[in-house]
């Protein structure tokens, strides 16, 4: 028997500014509300299907210093080159952590500047 990656919490100033970005990148929708403030995303089908969810927590000011996860992306409907420019026309902005230009990904960063990367591979949609 094995564990099955569900979820995935990321510290927030804005749960729901963020969640919203990130859902119109994901091509997710809003699953809910917590009375805390966190706000969770995932695809049509909700938690617990085939991709896991992102709850954004509310946080007044998120841990300093270099994230020790981000999350890598793959278009699923275009090259990564037109992928790149939706993410850029969305508000997401090219991210310097120290690679040389000869990588076959992008790093980008999200509207609070959280890192993250689109791989060149397409995948098919879930």
């Amino acid at each position: 028997m094995a564990a099955r990656f569900s979820e995935l919490v990321i510290d927030s100033r804005d749960p729901e500014a963020l969640a919203a970005w990130w859902a119109e990148v994901l091509g997710y929708r809003v699953l809910g509300r917590d009375e805390d403030g966190a706000v969770e995303i995932g695809p049509e089908a909700g938690f617990g299907g085939a991709a896991p969810t992102l709850v954004f927590a509310p946080v007044s000011d998120p841990s300093p210093g270099k994230p020790r996860l981000h999350l890598d992306l793959s278009a699923t409907d275009r090259d990564q080159d037109a992928e790149l420019q939706r993410l850029l026309g969305l508000g997401a902005t090219p991210a310097d952590v120290g690679q040389t230009g000869e990588e076959s990904w992008h790093v980008l960063a999200d509207p609070e500047g959280n890192p993250f990367c689109l791989l060149r591979r397409r995948l098919d949609p879930l």
